[in-house]
């Protein structure tokens, strides 16, 4: 193995909290829950790096910055959103679920 440490690479601190959060005696998953984390950090970095590069100071780039950060990173649907698709899809069961979180929630 070598020592060389590539810009991608997430830092020693990160990984041990990553493993520390998906032990698997907790988890038989964490293997997997791991991956996701370490996919998910480095997509991060990328799109943090193109932003950097799109913006570079340049105040005319500011609306693509923004754009290219809704479009890789959308917000996901609210509570509300999700029920009313359940609702016009006819999924009861999911509507249910969802009344229920709703229910949770307040």
């Amino acid at each position: 193995m070598t020592d060389t440490q590539y810009p991608i690479t997430p830092p020693a601190e990160l990984v041990r909290e990553w493993l520390e959060a998906t032990k698997p005696s907790d988890n038989p998953d964490s293997p997997l829950d791991l991956a996701i984390l370490a996919a998910q950090w480095g997509a991060d970095m990328e799109l943090e790096a193109c932003c950097e590069w799109l913006g570079a100071g340049k105040r005319e780039n500011l609306s693509q910055v923004v754009a290219l950060r809704m479009a890789r990173r959308p917000k996901p649907p609210s509570l509300k959103e999700r029920l009313s698709k359940a609702i016009v899809e006819g999924d009861e069961r999911q509507a249910l679920k969802l009344l229920e979180e709703l229910d949770d929630s307040l």
